[in-house]
């Protein structure tokens, strides 16, 4: 980052403990970054808690406990105290930053297959009350190579189209962060590099933050400008802690 602009999520020594009577589970993230116009991969096995901190940074889940955990969107001057929201349960604040700030594409897409793709992509526009005009759709919709797709219903798409349109809904009421579970696990690898350069082009050109979880080492090079790893550690037969660490290089594969 070299502007002197503050991360746009910045997370230190944050505890999420998750489990029942029989059985637990600890993530620990000492630190972690996310600036605007990047694309930061959490990458790692089933289980080691990639998804719980996907589910952290959308807001979903709250952290145990919280060292910092602050949400900075341009303009905004100190930023929100996310930790401190959480803290006194203030839902109302955070359910307004999930819906305005945040753009979020599940690993199945997600869409509706009751709507045309037009529809699929204004309806977060109208849950946010924001308008957006035929011309913007449609710009969006060439840029991701989708424009032909906008009168179908998704069930006549191909999966790299309906991995598209997904990207296309998550941005389109103007989020600043844009968070992606596994968004290229049903693709082959022409797609799935085609879908994360999309993402990486989106990023640089508005001005988002991107994090996206993934499995797949060989598209970090290309692709990814951060990326964080988990190690994870058998604590007793029924108790599992997973701590999160930044690759030093996200061109380097961890061993």
């Amino acid at each position: 980052m070299g502007d002197g602009q503050a991360p746009m999520v910045r997370m230190e020594s944050i505890v999420k403990r998750r489990g029942q009577a029989d059985s637990g589970f600890e993530l620990r993230v000492p630190e972690l970054r996310v600036d605007t116009g990047e694309v930061v991969a959490l990458i790692g096995e089933s289980g080691c808690g990639k998804s719980t901190l996907l589910d952290l940074i959308a807001l979903i889940l709250g952290p145990t406990s919280a060292g910092r955990f602050s949400l900075h969107l341009a303009g905004e001057g100190a930023g929100q105290d996310l930790a401190a929201l959480w803290a006194r349960g203030d839902e109302g604040a955070l359910a307004a930053l999930r819906r305005e700030a945040l753009g979020y594409i599940p690993q199945t897409g997600g869409l509706l297959s009751f709507l045309s793709v037009r529809e699929n992509i204004r309806l977060p526009c109208r849950i946010k009350g924001v308008s957006l005009a035929d011309r913007e759709l449609e710009t969006l919709a060439k840029r991701l190579g989708v424009a032909e797709c906008l009168d179908r219903k998704p069930h006549a798409l191909s999966i790299g189209q309906r991995q598209r349109v997904a990207i296309l809904r998550a941005i389109a009421h103007g989020p600043r962060l844009l968070l992606a579970d596994e968004p290229t696990a049903a693709l082959d690898k022409p797609r799935a590099r085609a879908v994360l350069a999309d993402m990486n082009a989106l990023a640089r050109q508005q001005h988002l933050a991107v994090v996206v979880v993934t499995h797949d080492l060989d598209l970090l090079a290309e692709h990814v400008d951060r990326a964080y790893t988990f190690d994870l550690e058998r604590l007793s037969e029924s108790e599992t802690r997973s701590t999160c660490r930044a690759l030093d290089d996200a061109k380097r594969v961890p061993a």
